[in-house]
Formats: structure tokens, sequence, C-alpha cells
């Protein structure tokens, strides 16, 4: 039912910055959480940054300080802004869409963000 979209990932130098959006289709449900995971080979895939529909954010300690996320509840799309980018955040970057009501995660396709000089 619902469709994520991602754009804005590529290579970028350490110390650089990528700005992701995700834009989400097909879903009434207007209490959800929005958020980003990434996962990079051979590891599990860990949330980096979340957002509720009424505002509330989470992020990983390891982004703290260095990445933002945002909505645009009206466009029912996620952004988030990475700045300082270091190596060890190269993975491939999910959107995720949970709809509280009914219990279900929905994911996008993935974008690879590579942080290398």
């Amino acid at each position: 039912q619902v469709q994520l979209v991602e754009s804005g990932g590529g290579l970028v130098q350490p110390g650089g910055s990528l700005r992701l959006s995700c834009a989400a289709s097909g879903s009434d449900r207007r209490i959800n959480v929005m958020g980003w995971y990434r996962q990079a080979p051979g590891k599990e895939r860990d949330m980096v940054a979340a957002i509720t529909s009424g505002g509330n954010t989470n992020y990983a300690d390891s982004v703290k300080g260095r990445f933002t996320i945002s909505r645009d509840n009206a466009k029912n799309t996620v952004y988030l802004q990475m700045n300082s980018l270091k190596p060890e955040d190269t993975a491939v970057y999910y959107c995720n869409y949970y709809a509280s009501f009914v219990r279900v995660n929905y994911w996008g396709q993935g974008t690879q963000v590579t942080v290398s000089s």
C-alpha cells in the first residue's frame, strides 16, 4: 500500500555533506513514524534517526550532532541532512515508515552513501 522512494545518496569526501529525501505515497495513516536506517555489508541494519508525526526525534549516538532529521507532513516526505560525514557512515540507507495503529513497517529500496577520499 505504501511506496517509499529515496533520493540523494552518492559519493562524498570525509567531512562533506549529503541530504537524503524520502517521499511516501499511498498512506492515509496520520499517526506514524518515519525514519532512516542503514546497513553496511556484513552488518546489522541499524536505526540512524526517526521522527514521529508529532515531531519527536530520536538519533543513534554515532550521528548525534552531525545528522538532522525533519519531515514535511503535507508532502509526506522525510529528510536526513548529513554533515561532517565519516568513512564509517558508508552504508545503504533505507527509508522506513511505521504505521502505528496497524503496526506495519514499510521500507524503501535503499540508497548508497559512500564516504571516501
